[in-house]
């Protein structure tokens, strides 16, 4: 019997992270192929991401990420997506797309609310750094060996990169999207943090 449950629990990890490869793959896939329409159509989509303080960039919040201004954008932002979100699709697609979703919110608005006049954002930067404070910070107050690992491994590799890209040293790269992704991520991850048990105690 204990055979068999240990089994059926390492089918359900590699269950688990076929769909979390699959999602991200296909997430991927889909910025390619947009931005691939993007460019076939002169670039007419670049004005849907979210204009700062118009009423109308509101509605681009949820569409932003998914816009990229050229190929080279689009690019970059591969690879550190799909290692983050997939690490971070691991813990349940539901759960992923929750948090993705908060992120996305969080940082949409925060964009809106200050970033330059007329600017026009666009990318899944935002997202991506949204998910990187996520997983920096979920493993410590989930209290998770896995979690703290993947926390110091991810911090190792992309903490310079990540601290340097939500300072405001580039007048070109949004470092509102940057910033605020990461801190909306950080807080998504307290925010989802198990509660402790309180015990019932009868006077």
């Amino acid at each position: 019997m204990s055979g068999s449950g240990m089994r059926a629990g390492a089918w359900s990890r590699t269950e688990r992270a076929k769909a979390a490869a699959k999602l991200m793959l296909g997430w991927v896939a889909l910025l390619w192929l947009i931005e691939a329409v993007d460019h076939a159509g002169g670039h007419a989509l670049d004005a849907y991401g979210i204009t700062a303080r118009d009423a109308d960039g509101l509605s681009a919040i949820p569409v932003a990420p998914f816009l990229h201004f050229g190929f080279d954008h689009v690019a970059s932002n591969t690879v550190p997506l799909l290692v983050l979100g997939f690490v971070t699709a691991l813990s349940g697609i539901r759960r992923f797309l929750a948090v993705a979703a908060a992120i996305i919110v969080a940082d949409g608005l925060a964009v809106w609310l200050i970033s330059p006049s007329h600017s026009i954002t666009a990318g899944a930067s935002g997202l991506i750094f949204g998910l990187f404070g996520y997983l920096l910070v979920r493993g410590f107050v989930e209290r998770s060996p896995l979690g703290v690992t993947v926390a110091v491994v991810i911090a190792a590799v992309w903490g310079t990169t990540f601290l340097a890209g939500a300072l405001p040293t580039d007048s070109v790269v949004s470092w509102q999207a940057h910033l605020f992704g990461l801190l909306a991520g950080a807080g998504v991850a307290l925010l989802a943090r198990p509660r402790p048990e309180v015990a019932a105690i009868q006077a």
